[in-house]
């Protein structure tokens, strides 16, 4: 019986902050909207780490100079 209470305590506890009368707790659309904001946050990051990547890339190419580029 132990094993079943945690879970439908869980599941009580979720539907009072869905309801409001848990502010302690985030609702159900709160998590679901955390989750989403995390993704995105870790996706940014990796796309700023690329832009980076790329910056100095291209700015090493800029340095360098050019030859054999004549008309």
């Amino acid at each position: 019986m132990g094993s079943t209470r945690r879970p439908l305590r869980n599941w009580v506890r979720q539907a009072e902050a869905d309801q409001g009368s848990r502010p302690d707790l985030l609702t159900t659309n709160e998590r679901t909207e955390l989750t989403q904001v995390r993704k995105e946050i870790a996706e940014f990051r990796q796309a700023n780490e690329i832009l980076k990547a790329a910056s100095v890339f291209f700015a090493k190419e800029l340095d360098q100079p050019r030859t054999g580029l004549t008309r």
